[in-house]
């Protein structure tokens, strides 16, 4: 007698299959081992209705990936800005590679639909749930850092994730100095000089005023509690008269 349910699962992996040859070739990165691979999108709600199969979940992968995401990230920021503190080199990467910014990465790969769930999570929506997302995302690193090498991850890194730091998506969480300071060594178009052009209240209520300057020309005023707070809205105004100059 024919097994119709055993029909039914062998057409779906084979669809799963084509699947994941087809993200391969679109993504242009074809896996020695694919079973690493299959292992990145593999939930443990499926291997836990699959128990008589050698299926391994993704949870050591992404312990690994996590660590290589968080390696390539630095090394790409340590590179990119050379005139950045330890403290905000370190906000910065948390914005990159916090869960949020990973379920956006894995959902404009669409990781959602390769992945391998059991019954129960299919059910609840656990294909479209962030922390499974983000944790699918890192586990992919993982499966490539070890079928490829750290390259490899920094190639992929090169397309998904650092054009998006080129064009400012976490400038957010960066002080509107470090930003100036790095548009202006970018492109080599001299130097900055903050000065406080005054300082008026009283002690409790001090209120300062700062300026900036380009070689010499001023490029933004602005006004704080304190002298940091001051040169703060400076930069503020002198990145956006900057920016508008340049887009002319």
């Amino acid at each position: 007698m024919r097994n119709y349910g055993k029909d039914i699962e062998m057409n779906m992996n084979r669809a799963k299959d084509t699947q994941f040859k087809e993200f391969q070739k679109s993504m242009n990165i074809f896996f020695e081992n694919e079973n690493l691979l299959k292992q990145a999108f593999t939930h443990s709600s499926y291997v836990n209705e699959h128990r008589r199969k050698p299926f391994e979940d993704n949870e050591r992968l992404e312990f690994l990936g996590d660590a290589v995401l968080e390696l390539t990230v630095s090394q790409f920021l340590f590179k990119k800005y050379p005139m950045m503190s330890e403290g905000e080199l370190t906000k910065l990467r948390a914005a990159i590679v916090c869960e949020p910014s990973l379920v956006e990465f894995a959902n404009e790969l669409s990781f959602g639909n390769l992945i391998l769930l059991g019954k129960g999570e299919e059910m609840t929506g656990g294909r479209t749930r962030p922390a499974l997302l983000a944790d699918v995302f890192e586990a992919f690193i993982g499966a490539l850092y070890l079928d490829k090498g750290i390259e490899h991850v920094i190639d992929f890194l090169d397309k998904v994730v650092f054009p998006k730091i080129n064009a400012g998506a976490f400038s957010h969480v960066m002080d509107f100095k470090s930003q100036l300071q790095e548009l202006v060594q970018r492109d080599s178009i001299g130097a900055l000089e903050y000065r406080v052009l005054q300082e008026k209240g009283p002690a409790h209520n001090r209120e300062f005023v700062s300026r900036v300057s380009l070689n010499g020309d001023e490029l933004g005023t602005g006004m704080g509690r304190s002298k940091k707070e001051a040169e703060q809205h400076a930069a503020q105004m002198a990145l956006d008269k900057l920016k508008t100059k340049m887009e002319k």
